[in-house]
């Protein structure tokens, strides 16, 4: 009889035992609860930090789905550095500057910070339907400080409204700080300039110098004083300097030994039978010449990224001049500031009297483009 009744202690004083295991494990206020489903932790970007950044003030944004149906007064969001069992604040984290930065599924809730690692956000308790999917942004939270580690969040809610009390549903997330990735790249002053008799374009639709064509350029006919011989070139430019660039022209008239054709010192429209040299940058029309030469700046310039234009005195329809070291183009077109390829077409025009001597005439120019950074 002694025996039997030893045992039965025996076996009682490990029920004892085992039931105060469990309940250090789920405390007591919680084991009725409900499981929270589909529910996630996800770090996001704060004012300048990024989301998993260690020590970073970022926005905790919580997703999950009730199971139970019945109020909600309050619903605590509790940090830990395990999923179960007694709750230790992370390293470094702070929660008490931490604000209800967005809500959705049951709103009208405030936030209550006062206890660090352990906020919640509080309303008049209303009804929610079971399976109602609830989004809560936790905003102005630091991260823990250590880096790579993961740590827990268990969500618990309540019918009433300072977390108190049997909660109705409760479960973990997770989530972790991590390692930044610091890139670093230089972008260096920068010119893009080209010039030739075309220039092509990439895939893209962007101007390519590697495409650019040189050789000489021959005019569309011979030269005459009852017409208008026309030819064209091309250049591209783009840069980021901070003020823009300048394209000029450089280099002397028509000339044929000592015979030459006259430069235009003057914008002005072509003449047939008269002595003339000069270009602009503009789509000109057949009132110039039985065929139409030069082709507006493409892209066309928008003030923006695209400031690329015609310089004053070359910027006129079927109008032309002449003048070594002017400027033909510029990048003002919306104030100063860098700006992305654009073509450039010039268009050459020759009128000549009827006694202009026979020979070849030719010319070098040379376009330089200057940046101001």
């Amino acid at each position: 009889m002694y025996k039997h009744h030893k045992t039965v202690a025996r076996v009682l004083s490990l029920f004892v035992l085992a039931v105060t295991l469990f309940s250090q494990v789920l405390p007591i206020n919680i084991v009725s609860a409900e499981q929270i489903t589909t529910r996630s932790l996800t770090l996001q970007a704060g004012a300048t930090d990024g989301g998993s950044k260690a020590g970073g003030v970022v926005n905790h944004l919580f997703t999950f789905t009730t199971p139970t149906e019945g109020n909600i007064g309050s619903i605590q969001f509790l940090y830990c550095t395990l999923a179960a069992g007694d709750c230790t604040t992370p390293d470094g984290l702070v929660t008490t500057a931490a604000t209800r930065a967005s809500e959705s599924g049951a709103t009208g809730f405030t936030m209550v910070n006062t206890t660090n690692g352990a906020p919640y956000i509080t309303r008049t308790s209303a009804n929610v339907s079971a399976s109602a999917v609830l989004v809560y942004q936790l905003g102005n939270v630091t991260n823990p400080t250590t880096v790579n580690k993961t740590f827990f969040v268990r969500i618990t809610t309540y019918a009433s409204e300072d977390a108190t009390g049997t909660a109705t549903d409760a479960g973990t997330v997770n989530a972790s700080t991590a390692t930044q990735i610091v890139l670093d790249g230089i972008m260096p002053e920068s010119l893009v300039f080209c010039a030739g008799e075309t220039i092509g374009v990439n895939v893209a639709l962007v101007p390519d110098c590697a495409s650019a064509t040189p050789g000489i350029i021959h005019f569309n006919q011979l030269f005459s004083p009852i017409d208008t011989a026309t030819s064209s070139s091309q250049m591209a430019a783009s840069t980021n300097a901070g003020s823009g660039y300048v394209i000029s022209v450089n280099g002397p008239n028509l000339k044929s030994g000592e015979n030459f054709i006259v430069p235009m010192s003057a914008m002005a429209f072509g003449v047939h039978g008269v002595s003339q040299f000069g270009l602009n940058l503009k789509a000109n029309t057949t009132t110039t010449s039985t065929t139409p030469v030069g082709i507006e700046a493409a892209p066309i310039a928008n003030a923006t990224n695209y400031r690329g234009q015609a310089a004053t005195n070359y910027d006129t329809v079927d109008k032309f001049k002449f003048t070594t070291g002017d400027v033909v183009a510029n990048s003002a077109n919306g104030g100063a500031g860098g700006t992305d390829a654009q073509i450039f077409t010039v268009a050459y025009m020759v009128n000549v009297p009827g006694s202009q001597p026979a020979g070849t005439y030719t010319t070098t120019l040379t376009y330089i483009c200057t940046p101001t950074f």
